[in-house]
């Protein structure tokens, strides 16, 4: 977030603990709180975004998923979602190549690979991204 905080655009982030929300809310940040899983959610979150950045973290980590049995259902929802919020631009930060359930995203696409970098490196990096006028 402090990469992305110190711009004239808008920052939303969508999460699922009331505590992360509730910081996040202190520092500025409109904030979405809700189910990961649920890709209504995530659309509801991303509408009238320019910019959507998807966090692989959140689909394979231990948090609770109501409408999700594995990640890929996790990701096929998280496509739904950016599909239907009509989002221009979707930033992955990924750990290896993207699940062929993010290929269905329709917008201009780019993956953040991860490997070797620090937090604060990506943050940068997805910052970069977002400000581009087009993506190569």
């Amino acid at each position: 977030m402090d990469e992305l905080l110190p711009r004239d655009s808008q920052v939303r982030a969508f999460v699922t603990s009331p505590h992360a929300a509730g910081e996040l809310k202190a520092r500025g940040v409109k904030v979405a709180l809700g189910d990961v899983s649920d890709g209504s959610h995530v659309g509801g979150a991303a509408l009238n975004a320019y910019c959507a950045v998807l966090i692989h973290e959140a689909a394979i980590d231990d948090r609770e998923r109501s409408f999700a049995k594995d990640p890929a259902e996790v990701l096929a929802a998280w496509a739904e979602g950016i599909n239907d919020a009509e989002v221009s631009r979707t930033i992955v930060v990924w750990n290896r190549p993207p699940a062929a359930e993010l290929a269905s995203i329709r917008s201009e696409k780019v993956v953040v690979d991860v490997a070797e970098r620090t937090p604060v490196e990506i943050a940068a990096e997805v910052a970069r991204l977002e400000d581009l006028a087009q993506l190569d």
